[in-house]
């Protein structure tokens, strides 16, 4: 059991979501919309962690390990975004999404 409580967290992950989905609807820039992404994903990956460890059932690695595997995720994310992130800048010669 954590000593937060769920209000904090909810809070905090909430918050992390807006951010990251105010950034994806604005930014036209292709990183910074990869790094919106990332920071929604964020978001997702501390509510399952928390949530696993707040339930108290079990160890609480159930959460974590999804964890696990959206970072894993995320990490390819980041590899397939630079990779369109370089077509981009060799096709049109800016990075720009729109």
């Amino acid at each position: 059991m954590t000593s937060l409580p769920p209000a904090a967290v909810l809070a905090l992950s909430a918050t992390l979501l807006g951010i990251g989905i105010f950034g994806i609807l604005t930014r036209r820039n292709f990183i910074l919309l990869l790094i919106a992404v990332e920071v929604a994903m964020n978001a997702a990956i501390l509510n399952f962690v928390f949530f696993a460890a707040f339930s108290g059932t079990g160890s609480g690695l159930s959460g974590q390990s999804i964890a696990v595997v959206l970072v894993g995720l995320a990490a390819t994310e980041v590899a397939v975004g630079l990779a369109i992130v370089l077509a981009l800048n060799r096709l049109r010669g800016s990075i720009n999404v729109a």
